[in-house]
């Protein structure tokens, strides 16, 4: 069991979402928190409601010089950094042809380059630390496929992927740092509305987006917080939350049919 006293924690995507409560959660634990964001306006906000020893930066999770610029400034204030949470992310969506190739540079390099990004700048910190944890946030999108959301799955499965391996790595070499993937699923955050707004969604998207916010997400951000900070307390190298954990299990079932089964669901709610 992870005790949170003493602790250091960096958050990216701590704006909006499952960002804002887990960099809330982690000091109610009485960790000190880095929090970073690529809106300098939303991340005022959650520094203000943190009430506590803050370090904040704005960074673009893309660039790998801003996010080890990041890391070290971290540990500049703090003196050590414990914990990793790449959790900033994108939305977009369109159909594998139908995407333009300025969408999957775009969804790519936030949901993937910046879960590579912060584990490379932050990982050999968390070494250093001798009590590390890398959280890397994939999403049910990173175990099952689904229509219209080419970009989106590709980067999902790569968190997965990625973060699987250093986990690997860090068992096989006996270092001190555990690694955690999370795959939410159903969460109330503004993702989905805040990629119609900057338009890298396609008219089937803004569909998606408003049945998704009105009838599919349901578990709160601040619940979803907590399940992560449980697991890490646990460590869980896999957290389920939300929907993610029914599609899991579909998934493992019927690994070959699961894929015909949601193509069926998606055309009944989304009438694609």
């Amino acid at each position: 069991m992870t005790t949170w006293t003493g602790k250091v924690a960096a958050v990216t995507g701590a704006g909006s979402g499952i960002g804002r409560a887990l960099a809330i959660g982690l000091a109610q634990r009485g960790v000190r928190v880095a929090i970073a964001d690529v809106n300098k306006a939303a991340l005022d906000e959650t520094a203000a409601l943190l009430q506590a020893d803050t370090y904040v930066q704005v960074v673009d999770v893309g660039d790998s010089a801003a996010v080890h610029d990041f890391a070290e400034m971290t540990v500049a204030h703090f003196g050590v950094v414990h914990q990793i949470y790449n959790n900033a992310g994108i939305a977009g969506s369109g159909r594998i042809l139908d995407t333009p190739e300025s969408v999957y540079e775009r969804v790519l390099r936030v949901n993937l380059w910046g879960v590579i990004n912060g584990t490379r700048a932050f990982l050999p910190h968390l070494i250093a630390s001798g009590d590390g944890h890398v959280v890397n946030v994939s999403s049910l999108n990173g175990f099952a496929a689904q229509i219209g959301l080419a970009a989106y799955v590709t980067s999902k499965f790569g968190v997965r992927g990625f973060t699987e391996t250093l986990r690997a790595e860090m068992i096989a070499d006996r270092l001190p740092v555990g690694v955690t993937v999370v795959h939410p699923g159903g969460v109330k955050t503004n993702i989905a509305s805040a990629a119609a707004d900057s338009a890298q969604v396609d008219e089937a998207g803004l569909k998606r987006a408003e049945i998704y916010n009105r009838k599919l997400f349901k578990t709160t951000a601040d619940e979803a917080a907590k399940q992560i900070l449980d697991g890490v307390a646990r460590g869980r190298g896999r957290v389920l939350i939300g929907q993610a954990r029914g599609v899991d299990r579909l998934v493992r079932l019927l690994p070959a049919r699961y894929v015909p089964l949601l193509v069926g669901w998606e055309k009944r709610t989304f009438g694609e």
